[in-house]
């Protein structure tokens, strides 16, 4: 049976005014948000939350490397906890639904679960992650990797943002510090649902409101590196050139050819080239471009790379050209807890919300979290697919309805 209907004049206002409330902090003269890891607009931020979670008569906790908490306490199940949430943080000049959405989802489903039905059997908690984007360290998911245990000291203990500040000298400073090493992350979390904007067109292309993820891609990042020979641009005849970038635009367009021929959901992207000696009248001695690949399937992941190294070696061998392929970065595709999604789709179904099931191009913090805890990810459409920027947005009708879907999901888990 479904909960009772929402008054949708109500929902609206409450997530415009929360929304509009939370993106004060942080905002930047380019008019959008700059909220990093440990900035004094951070600190701001969350403790601002922890405040307001008080306020509205949660109790309210942050953990050690400042994960903030509201907690609806459970009457029967004392020790199991369904947790909601998404993080904080921001990228440089970002946009106001990004990672903030889901906690301000997550307050107002709270509030309202407990002003219709009271108390929970199980606990339910909302949590601001302190940390996914990467955007001031060189580490992802910092906030989520605490909170299940997956981390360690050795993880950040020489890492520096671009100004060469220290990241645990910057954690100190504003007052939050390591888990004790023994810690092995929490017991009590049963199931983790994030809800999220898509940061893609598919949901608004395809009409739908409401996106039920059932996987989240792998990532496999790559620097490569052709090295031919740097000369004069005039005096050098095309057939005795070693001209790197001439090879690598070969190797990136049997490499992009290569991923069409895979199909969705195989993706590829050429992000970043530097040439060098980058000059208007040197036939280019050394190019450096990066490869980005995803797809939701490790087997596919691996084979394409094999394609990948095998393009770039006959290219290499037949231009007389050296090369090096660097992986920096490879990540297992996440497969959301099918009963949890199963669970979401009924609940859709129920209330009459437009949904589909789909997969998620990019990372969330809820692939970090299918490590230990049954996880769900929902998402609602993202105008024009922009995302990590100003104008982000998405219609206030669908942000009712993702935050509808929430509830009724919360609901199910925690009061039944």
């Amino acid at each position: 049976m479904s909960i009772k209907e929402l008054d949708s004049s109500y929902m609206e206002t409450e997530i415009v005014n929360l929304l509009d409330w939370i993106s004060q902090y942080g905002k930047d003269h380019k008019g959008g948000i700059s909220r990093l890891l440990y900035t004094e607009e951070w600190v701001e931020t969350q403790n601002s939350l922890l405040e307001l979670l008080r306020e509205k008569g949660f109790e309210a906790y942050q953990d050690e490397v400042g994960n903030t908490f509201g907690r609806l306490e459970g009457t029967t199940y004392k020790d199991e906890t369904i947790l909601t949430g998404s993080h904080i943080d921001t990228v440089v000049n970002g946009g106001k639904f990004d990672g903030q959405l889901g906690i301000i989802g997550g307050i107002i489903a709270m509030e309202y679960l407990r002003s219709i039905y009271g108390e929970p059997l199980r606990n339910i908690e909302v949590v601001s992650i302190a940390e996914e984007e990467g955007s001031r360290f060189p580490y992802t998911f910092w906030g989520s990797r605490n909170i299940i245990g997956n981390v360690s000291r050795e993880d950040v203990k020489d890492l520096k943002d671009v100004k060469c500040i220290s990241f645990v000298d910057t954690m100190h400073n504003a007052g939050f510090d390591f888990k004790d090493a023994k810690d092995q992350g929490r017991n009590d979390i049963k199931a983790f649902i994030e809800l999220h904007v898509e940061q893609g067109g598919v949901l608004e292309i395809e009409g739908k409101s409401i996106g039920i993820v059932e996987h989240i891609v792998g990532q496999r990042r790559f620097t490569i590196e052709v090295v031919g020979e740097s000369n004069h641009a005039g005096t050098t005849p095309m057939k005795y050139r070693k001209d790197s970038l001439h090879g690598s635009t070969k190797m990136i367009q049997q490499i992009l050819d290569r991923s069409i021929e895979y199909g969705e959901p195989l993706v590829a992207t050429i992000g970043s080239m530097k040439l060098v000696p980058n000059t208007v009248n040197v036939v280019p001695g050394k190019t450096i471009f990066s490869l980005d690949v995803r797809h939701i399937c490790e087997e596919m992941l691996v084979k394409f790379t094999e394609d990948i190294e095998n393009i770039v070696r006959e290219v290499s061998n037949k231009m007389d050209l050296k090369t090096s392929i660097e992986m920096y970065m490879s990540c297992k595709p996440s497969a959301m807890d099918s009963e949890l999604v199963q669970i979401i789709e009924e609940q859709c179904k129920n209330k009459g919300l437009n949904y589909k099931l789909m997969y998620s191009g990019a990372g969330h913090d809820a692939q970090i979290f299918t490590k230990r805890y049954p996880t769900a990810l929902i998402f609602v459409p993202s105008h024009k697919g922009i995302s990590h920027n100003p104008d982000e947005f998405t219609k206030t009708k669908d942000l009712v309805e993702g935050i509808n879907a929430l509830i009724e999901t919360l609901y199910y888990l925690a009061y039944k």
